[in-house]
């Protein structure tokens, strides 16, 4: 039985690579060869050790089951999730609502069969997004989550040149919505606490970077926005403080859209919050699939985009990678199975 090698997290903060079987590709799943394996949220796991093994890829199809939307030798994007392909929000684009999501294990075989910390793996045909000629394996992996959440609330949120956009929170996410924000020639404002990101965020063309703490930060955004209020608001840390202060700074009639995963209690005044000043509220996870096309010539075109890798290391080295992940001192961290030495 032919075998490739996983990484998987055995313990609070431990990490080994191990050898497993290939899954096999069935029906409209193909097999991919997993060349850039970008890193997400995959350090909360690994601090707490509990068993995760990623969700964003880049790599080749090398073999198919039966003739379908891609072939092999095709170069692709592993777009996330195992969704059923067949409800309304699978056929409209919306596929990360599907609420009928395979078992993997129980459809392939292998519980391990849509990780992506792998050299190897299967997705369905319609989940693989086209590479166009001259992007690279680690710029084109930006179509998951580095891009694809800020891409899709902008989107929804129609931004342009004419828009201010407040960014709050700038991991690797809100580092995209930077991206996706010069892209389309707003003003962006960032507000992060981590000196590294803020550099980061700078660099990629932040017209003013705010630290969450600075007492008079609800003071200078507005002063910098004329008093109006910012137009949109991407929240992506995650943290109740950041939700409240979008709310509090947007302008009457404005967007704002929560990114950043978050379980705790959010306190919303109905009449001041919301009905007396008109605003839209929205949840956005990832972005409709329709939009392809698009984020891959933000993606081809920013002037920025590779700014946004920081890290890259080959897999067998996920421990420092994942290291590096947890003290935020990072924008994107790509890893590429196939190779034995860091570059």
């Amino acid at each position: 039985m032919k075998t490739m090698k996983r990484a998987v997290i055995t313990g609070q903060k431990q990490t080994m690579l191990i050898d497993t079987g290939i899954p096999t590709p069935k029906e409209n799943w193909v097999l991919v060869k997993v060349h850039a394996v970008p890193l997400c949220t995959e350090y909360k796991s690994w601090l707490s050790g509990h068993e995760y093994h990623g969700h964003e890829a880049a790599g080749e199809v090398v073999q198919v089951a039966q003739p379908g939307k891609v072939k092999v030798g095709d170069r692709v994007v592993v777009m996330p999730g195992a969704p059923c392909g067949k409800c309304p929000y699978c056929i409209s684009g919306e596929y990360i609502h599907c609420q009928h999501f395979y078992d993997i294990e129980d459809f392939t075989g292998v519980a391990y069969g849509g990780d992506t910390h792998v050299q190897y793996l299967i997705k369905q045909d319609w989940l693989l997004v086209p590479i166009p000629d001259g992007i690279s394996y680690e710029s084109a992996s930006l179509a998951c989550c580095g891009l694809g959440p800020t891409f899709g609330a902008m989107e929804n949120m129609n931004v342009s040149a004419t828009d201010t956009v407040l960014i709050t929170g700038c991991g690797a996410v809100g580092l995209g919505g930077v991206v996706n924000a010069k892209y389309r020639g707003a003003r962006t404002i960032v507000v992060e606490q981590v000196p590294y990101r803020q550099l980061k965020a700078s660099e990629l063309g932040a017209d003013l970077v705010l630290d969450p703490n600075d007492p008079d930060i609800r003071s200078k955004i507005m002063q910098y926005t004329g008093s109006i209020g910012v137009d949109a608001c991407l929240e992506t840390s995650g943290r109740v403080e950041a939700q409240r202060l979008c709310i509090d700074v947007v302008r009457q009639k404005g967007q704002i859209a929560l990114i950043g995963e978050c379980g705790e209690d959010l306190t919303i005044k109905a009449s001041p919050d919301f009905i007396r000043k008109g605003i839209l509220l929205m949840g956005q996870w990832h972005y409709n699939l329709n939009g392809t096309f698009k984020i891959m010539k933000v993606i081809s075109e920013s002037p920025i985009i590779e700014k946004m890798i920081t890290h890259v290391f080959p897999m067998n080295k996920i421990q420092e990678a994942l290291e590096i992940s947890a003290t935020h001192a990072c924008g994107k961290i790509i890893l590429k199975p196939w190779e034995d030495d860091e570059k």
